[in-house]
């Protein structure tokens, strides 16, 4: 089954028998608001993390994208910087300066990269954006160490912000760190799940990981700003609510790469989440639409040894027939527009609302 028509499908989700002409989703309007945010984050960010220890802070320094992995100042990117320009831009739309912004800013990227150092230990992912990961850089041991120690730093960094609102955005930060680590403990489990009967993981339970492993980090990422600049509960609530649909939108995303995605774009081979019986929304959204589908994925990865290269191309055509690589794609899209309606329905400043759904459109593009 084919993308719902008027769906936009980033070129880095096309298959190569895919030749719909694409547009591209980074707007000017983004560009300047994620060019503009780094400008003023980036040197917050790269002082807090030289008060590391030495050792942690290089491999901080490395996953940053700040230097090699022997220290030489790199060239590299560590990302766009979406994550913390939500931050800002969060706090600009309730009325606040952006430099209010600046510690929670610095405090989602610091847990944003702890977050991903762990993960690629976990997942045993030796890539990260063109690069080794931290772990094969450097060892296991040590990036755990240096993921600690920015988990620890983000803390601080909030705690240390503002005495009227530091406590209201440490307990926010906090729930959002139980979330996350809940989120991720669920989406390892589940590649432990069978694909069929009673044990299986149905959509209702992938939508409540992914709203803790990701919509978490991304509506604290939006509403802490104006936490600690001591915005109203309704607007930071607001903030969140719409943060947690982009993170919901990253993530189905995200899914459809774990499967289709450019190992140029990606860092990973094709296929890879169906190599790992990984239970992701294409293949939960498939099985849901054709129950018959359900035993013959099984059939195909689920024989207790890694299945080989023609069963998880052959379970990568079924799901996608069956219309999951369709529905994730669709549900991201939705989720976009309904964080966008949801901001413009707030007493919020216009222009930073604007802003932040420019910003959304890029959630739908890879190279976030």
């Amino acid at each position: 089954m084919s993308p719902q028509a008027g769906l936009h499908t980033p070129d880095s989700l096309r298959s190569p028998r895919t030749t719909a002409a694409s547009s591209t989703t980074t707007t000017p309007r983004a560009v300047a608001a994620l060019a503009r945010c780094r400008e003023l984050v980036e040197p917050a960010l790269r002082k807090a993390v030289q008060g590391l220890h030495p050792e942690p802070g290089r491999i901080a320094a490395h996953a940053f994208g700040w230097c090699d992995a022997d220290g030489t100042p790199g060239v590299g990117s560590g990302g766009k910087g979406v994550r913390p320009a939500l931050a800002v831009l969060g706090t600009q739309a309730v009325g606040a300066s952006a430099d209010a912004a600046v510690p929670a800013a610095v405090a989602i990227e610091l847990i944003h990269t702890f977050s991903l150092m762990h993960d690629d230990i976990m997942d045993g992912d030796e890539r990260r954006r063109g690069r080794d990961s931290s772990w094969k850089a450097f060892g296991s041991g040590p990036a755990v160490l240096a993921g600690d120690a920015l988990f620890a730093l983000a803390v601080r960094t909030v705690a240390e912000a503002d005495d009227a609102c530091g406590a209201r955005a440490v307990r926010q930060l906090a729930v959002m760190l139980g979330e996350l680590v809940h989120g991720q403990a669920d989406d390892v489990l589940f590649e432990t799940r069978p694909w069929t009967g009673p044990h299986a993981v149905g959509l209702a339970e992938y939508r409540a990981m992914a709203a803790r492993k990701t919509g978490s980090l991304l509506g604290c990422a939006t509403a802490l700003g104006p936490v600690l600049a001591g915005a109203p509960p309704r607007l930071a609530d607001a903030l969140a609510q719409a943060g947690r649909e982009w993170g919901l939108a990253f993530q189905a995303v995200d899914d459809v790469l774990g499967i289709w995605g450019d190992p140029e774009v990606t860092g990973k081979p094709v296929h890879s989440d169906l190599r790992r019986g990984k239970k992701t929304l294409p293949v939960l959204a498939a099985m849901a639409a054709q129950p018959s589908l359900g035993p013959r994925l099984e059939g195909l990865l689920g024989g207790g040894t890694p299945p080989d290269e023609a069963s998880v191309r052959c379970a990568a055509d079924l799901v996608e027939e069956a219309g999951g690589r369709a529905y994730a794609l669709r549900d991201a899209r939705t989720r976009v527009a309904a964080a966008r309606d949801r901001l413009r329905a707030a007493p919020l400043v216009t222009r930073r609302v604007d802003d932040l759904v420019a910003l959304s459109e890029l959630l739908l593009d890879r190279r976030v």
